[in-house]
């Protein structure tokens, strides 16, 4: 009986963080990288988000500037704010953090954002660019960037003569890891909630990307034996052998039962999580040296 490789997302998280930083300093004659996060209100979770990006961006050597609005900030006054870092040549990334607070229209604020600083990847036209195969120049969203990276690991580049299932049909992950995939020529399939006969979809994949942020949805015996798997699922379920009151971090796929059959599987946590922030980064340092017209650094 195998058990699945363990992809390490921290390790390689680790690697891209290293890269960057190298990057950043033998960059620093012509342009330092700019990062500008914007938090409206309150939201722990998007404090502990927000606070770990702009740590993680000092770290790599860029200026790091923190925008912390109150809850009742007006649309107009976040869309003027986004505006003046449009044009602060020092901000070469801003990142709305979402969810913002139900007055004001997300879609507004995020095409808002130039697309040249859109790290995030969210723009119409970073989308756009994506869909049609334009790489060199989009910005990808961060979480199926990584992804990506970690899936390279294991198959390599080239994704010819492979089949890959997608499940979840967000913007922010289903979307854009398909035409990541398309892109990397795998034959791709989109399933979603509403897909009929799931289990037998996905046994067919060579690679499973779960993104459907439903804990431990994807079952072993879904798994074809050896296919590589990419949970991007985190969800918090009640882990009473903790102790009362305690949770715990699963994904989206049931792991321990998909690690007897995959070939390779990512942990959550220490999986597809750290390289989103890794990606961040790495976007970031990307818009600065488009800015500044020096070298990219690949990844």
């Amino acid at each position: 009986m195998t058990v699945a490789e363990i992809i390490d997302g921290k390790a390689v998280a680790a690697e891209i963080v290293a890269k960057v930083t190298a990057h950043t300093a033998s960059v620093a004659g012509s342009v330092v990288p700019g990062l500008a996060t914007v938090l409206v209100g309150e939201d722990p979770a998007s404090q502990v988000y927000v606070a770990s990006k702009s740590r993680m961006a000092k770290e790599c050597g860029f200026h790091s500037v923190q925008h912390t609005l109150p809850r009742e900030t007006t649309e107009a006054d976040l869309l003027a704010l986004v505006e003046s870092l449009n044009n602060d040549p020092s901000i070469h990334g801003i990142l709305v953090q979402l969810p913002l607070p139900d007055h004001i229209d997300s879609a507004a604020v995020i095409q808002s954002i130039a697309p040249e600083k859109d790290v995030d990847g969210f723009h119409f036209i970073n989308v756009g660019k994506l869909g049609t195969g334009e790489l060199d120049t989009a910005f990808v969203p961060c979480t199926p960037a990584g992804s990506m990276l970690l899936l390279e690991r294991v198959r390599g580049k080239d994704l010819s003569g492979l089949s890959a299932v997608v499940v979840g049909r967000s913007n922010i992950v289903g979307k854009p890891m398909a035409n990541l995939l398309l892109a990397a020529n795998a034959t791709i399939t989109i399933a979603h909630s509403r897909t009929a006969n799931l289990a037998d979809v996905v046994r067919q994949a060579d690679i499973v990307v779960a993104a459907v942020g439903r804990p431990q949805m994807i079952e072993g015996d879904w798994i074809k034996p050896g296919a590589t798997v990419i949970d991007v699922g985190i969800n918090r379920i009640p882990a009473p052998e903790k102790g009362e009151g305690k949770t715990r971090l699963v994904g989206d796929v049931d792991t321990p039962a998909a690690k007897e059959v995959a070939g390779a599987i990512t942990p959550v946590p220490g999986g597809v999580g750290p390289m989103t922030i890794a990606m961040l980064m790495a976007n970031t340092l990307t818009a600065a040296c488009r800015f500044a017209g020096v070298e990219q650094p690949k990844f």
